[in-house]
């Protein structure tokens, strides 16, 4: 039955794209009410190590193939003269925009933001591999599943460990304690109460995205050889 689904949405989609040329059907799920949480992330990058626990943890917990990752954590450096070298570490994954082009862009509804949790998802059976939410995030955190042949990102571990009750997988993981996951609804979270006392930002907000990962910048000489 869902193979039979996904053959009509494949070619629902061609019609749409031949018809049209680039014209994109705008997704169902646009104008749902966000009611329930509004889940995000805070990556310290003053704590931040870089030693890909956090990374390692998502490929285990969420079976992700070799090959693509839904997480990164980027190096830059070093930086300094020796012996006073120091490193940056930051993280590359989904980040949760409230106002996500790759769900504007979707086609066939796959993409789409969890009214129960504010979480951009990816419904692969739906997804017909078209690439247009690949091609419209800026982040460019999107990529095909070899395995699925679904679009697939970082979803704050939505359908394992978040619905068993728990914590994402790299904020479990991250022996430093640099990540940071709550509701941005509930004043009492940690979340909340981290982003009041420590400055923060989050990347390209000048898209108009709202990305819910938000980054306490990192500091000169945080990370030492």
């Amino acid at each position: 039955m869902k193979n039979s689904r996904r053959l009509f949405l494949k070619s629902a989609c061609a019609v749409v794209v031949g018809a049209s040329g680039y014209t994109i059907a705008k997704s169902s799920t646009e104008s749902v009410e966000m009611d329930g949480k509004k889940y995000a992330l805070v990556h310290d990058e003053t704590k931040c190590i870089g030693c890909d626990a956090c990374s390692i943890a998502c490929r285990e917990v969420n079976q992700v193939p070799e090959g693509v990752s839904r997480l990164e954590i980027e190096r830059e450096g070093p930086y300094g003269e020796y012996p006073e070298q120091y490193f940056r570490f930051t993280r590359k994954s989904c980040q949760q925009c409230e106002d996500a082009p790759c769900v504007k862009v979707c086609p066939t509804g796959a993409a789409y933001k969890d009214p129960e949790t504010g979480i951009v998802s990816v419904n692969s059976w739906k997804c017909v591999g078209c690439q247009y939410c690949i091609a419209a995030c800026p982040y460019q955190v999107r990529f095909i599943n070899p395995v699925t042949h679904a679009a697939d990102k970082c979803d704050f571990c939505k359908e394992t460990r978040l619905k068993e009750g728990r914590l994402p997988a790299c904020v479990s993981a991250c022996p430093t304690q640099a990540l940071t996951f709550g509701d941005l609804k509930d004043p009492d979270s940690n979340l909340v109460k981290v982003l009041k006392t420590a400055p923060n930002y989050r990347s390209k907000t000048e898209l108009g995205t709202r990305p819910k990962v938000f980054r306490i910048a990192s500091q000169e000489g945080d990370i030492t050889l």
